[in-house]
């Protein structure tokens, strides 16, 4: 079975969800890195399972995220559960939904990283005044 998931494009959405650089990833990955070969690895269809393990380890996101997540395929659970016919599916679920429950899954993360940012602001600013 062809594989579906591409490993780089996961690694550049979760960096991107998460408001970090290529260049500020290169620098937490270490002095051979570089925002160009950051570039070029997101380009890539399969990541080397070490390189994930380090990223993973970076940008504090499981190993089998970049391995694993397929956007198409969880348009595809997330539309089939919302549009199917079949009213047991839907008993507690309004069948008119008028808003993209995916749209609602990143603005729900979002918030969780803006409020994780001013954690860390704060965190830093009482470190700075010991």
């Amino acid at each position: 079975m062809e594989q579906k998931v591409h490993q780089g494009r996961n690694v550049k959405r979760f960096r991107e969800m998460l408001g970090i650089k290529q260049e500020a990833l290169a620098f937490d990955l270490g002095e051979e890195w570089n925002q160009k070969k950051i570039s070029l690895l997101e380009q890539k269809d399969v990541v080397e399972e070490s390189l994930l393990q380090k990223i993973s380890e970076v940008l504090k996101i499981p190993v089998e995220a970049f391995q694993n997540f397929d956007e198409e395929q969880a348009i595809n659970v997330i539309s089939n559960t919302f549009t199917s016919n079949d009213t047991s599916t839907l008993n507690a679920i309004n069948s008119n939904c008028n808003f993209n429950p995916l749209d609602k899954m990143v603005e729900l993360y979002e918030r969780m990283l803006q409020q994780q940012k001013e954690m860390i602001e704060k965190l830093e600013q009482l470190l700075q005044n010991k």
